[in-house]
């Protein structure tokens, strides 16, 4: 892992809980990199970029499928974490520690730059721009979502209503995992020929995994000791009460596709 840039803090720090993030928080499934592919992205010798890359599931799946890809995140422990996940399906990705905005990787150097899961937290506007510069010309970027849906009686809803209850102020509960609003960021860089693609699937989970999942939310893993304790509890006994295994819940694949011209 090499560092290029010096970096502040990010607004949520997901290092503190990267392990369950690694472990129990889905990476972006088949279908997504299927789909992709149909698109041009993700295509055998492309120069991948992922940004936030997180614990790496857009570099590390890329990398399956034979591209050179570089995951760029400000968080020493997830990148470790990222790591640890390559060494173990032996895929030679290369990680930076770095911010999105400011990446440190030259100009036009890269066939695709992605960002999975991961936007809302950038500053947007300078992002696109840094996007736009690393890519080359013709080159694509892909922001990709793939998010638990809390529909009416679900267990996603039911959980988000616990999180409400430890963290009222929590500002994510209810979304729908579309995000149409971040095209302008790339219009505004001067990318073109803007796509989007939806879809939705089921992803299983175990009581554990769910409770590693929801320790791995922002809306989480930001609270003191004793109340994040106090939620897992609470999750527990609602998965023991109303949630048998095994659990089902659906997930929304979104992604905005944009081309430098």
């Amino acid at each position: 892992m090499e560092r290029v840039s010096d970096t502040d803090a990010p607004f949520v720090d997901f290092g503190k809980t990267a392990r369950d993030y690694a472990v129990h928080r889905p990476g972006f499934p088949p279908e997504f990199f299927n789909h992709v592919a149909e698109l041009g992205i993700g295509i055998a010798g492309q120069r991948v970029v992922d940004l936030g890359t997180g614990t790496g599931t857009l570099a590390l799946g890329f990398t399956e499928r034979g591209c050179a890809a570089v995951g760029i995140d400000p968080s020493a422990g997830m990148l470790r974490e990222a790591e640890g996940l390559a060494r173990a399906s032996k895929l030679d990705v290369r990680w930076v520690q770095a911010k999105a905005e400011d990446t440190g990787l030259g100009e036009g150097e890269f066939d695709v730059i992605c960002a999975g899961q991961c936007w809302h937290w950038f500053d947007r506007a300078r992002a696109a721009r840094e996007a736009k510069r690393v890519l080359r010309i013709g080159g694509r970027a892909l922001i990709a979502y793939f998010s638990y849906l809390p529909s009416p009686g679900s267990l996603a809803e039911a959980t988000e209503e616990l999180v409400l209850k430890h963290n009222p102020g929590w500002p994510m509960a209810g979304m729908d995992g579309r995000h149409p609003a971040w095209i302008e960021d790339l219009v505004g860089a001067g990318f073109g020929e803007i796509t989007t693609f939806d879809f939705v699937l089921p992803i299983h989970f175990t009581h554990e995994s769910w409770r590693g999942r929801f320790r791995a939310c922002n809306g989480v893993l930001t609270l003191p000791a004793a109340t994040l304790q106090a939620f897992d509890d609470d999750l527990m006994k609602l998965l023991a009460d109303r949630f048998p295994e095994p659990l089902a819940v659906e997930h929304r694949v979104y992604g905005i596709v944009a081309k430098k011209p």
